[in-house]
């Protein structure tokens, strides 16, 4: 058992290794040289960082553990919120919390954190049935995250913003440099897929030999799974302090969090039920 606990703890700082200096970095530079705003910026880190959510999701359902598949969904989302606001407290940006757009995001990464509570409590299995229900309310998530900002954040920092794109466009696009960005997250998907697979064997191992519950092995995933966001959530508010705007680093922030968690729980979920109910 010993052997099994170490391969998952070395397994699982791989991908979060490879999230951190390889994924998320690459994406970043990518989005950078595409001239993307900060909003676009943070979506484009959730979905990097749901990458490790996504492949022990997939890895557990191929082995039938979907209950450690529900409960690392769930505290992924848990943990992504509490180092969401320790990383706002600690770079002193909490008035930043009261713009519209940010407190409406924070109501939906609540209810992504509700929303298996609820399931749970109620003993609800995670059937083919419940594919459509979370694919309309990934589409209301995403168009009320849309709205909102298009109201409440329309023009806050919009000076800024252009500054910072004028800087941007003074530099000449490098298409080679996009094709290298784009054949690095191409190697670091074949990377994860790899340990991923490798992780899902030493999750079969340690829940059928040795009895390990689905619960404490989901949690742990959950929590490693959620240190690349961690990651992202820091530098987002870091990088903007650069040019002196917080709250474009909050938007980031906001964005990364809310992305990372209805991904989780929409998209990578409903993977998983497929892959369940496939198998």
């Amino acid at each position: 058992m010993l052997v099994e606990i170490i391969k998952f703890i070395v397994y699982s700082g791989l991908i979060v290794l490879i999230s951190k200096y390889i994924l998320v970095t690459t994406l970043r530079k990518l989005a950078e040289v595409l001239n993307l705003k900060a909003k676009t910026v943070g979506d484009v880190a959730g979905y990097a960082t749901s990458v490790p959510e996504l492949l022990t999701i997939t890895t557990s359902s191929l082995r039938g553990l979907t209950g450690a598949s529900v409960y690392n969904i769930l505290s992924s989302n848990v943990i992504n919120l509490i180092q969401y606001l320790g990383a706002i407290l600690l770079n002193k940006n909490t008035p930043k919390l009261r713009n519209r757009a940010i407190i409406t995001d924070l109501i939906l990464v609540f209810f992504t954190i509700a929303i298996p509570v609820i399931f749970l409590k109620l003993d609800i299995e995670l059937k083919l049935a419940v594919v459509p229900l979370f694919i309309i309310l990934y589409i209301l998530f995403r168009f009320l995250n849309n709205h909102v900002h298009k109201l409440y954040l329309k023009n806050e920092d919009a000076e800024l913003e252009e500054e910072i794109e004028e800087e941007k466009n003074e530099q000449k696009k490098n298409p080679k440099k996009v094709m290298v960005y784009v054949l690095a997250l191409i190697i670091t998907g074949i990377l994860l897929f790899i340990i991923g697979e490798l992780l899902g064997d030493t999750l079969e191992n340690l829940c059928n030999l040795f009895g390990v519950s689905e619960v404490i092995v989901g949690t742990l995933l959950g929590f490693v799974t959620s240190l690349p966001e961690l990651i992202t959530f820091f530098e987002a508010q870091r990088h903007y302090k650069k040019v002196d705007d917080d709250m474009l680093g909050v938007v980031e922030a906001t964005n990364n969090l809310l992305t990372s968690n209805i991904l989780n729980l929409f998209a990578i979920q409903t993977i998983g039920i497929l892959i369940s109910a496939i198998i």
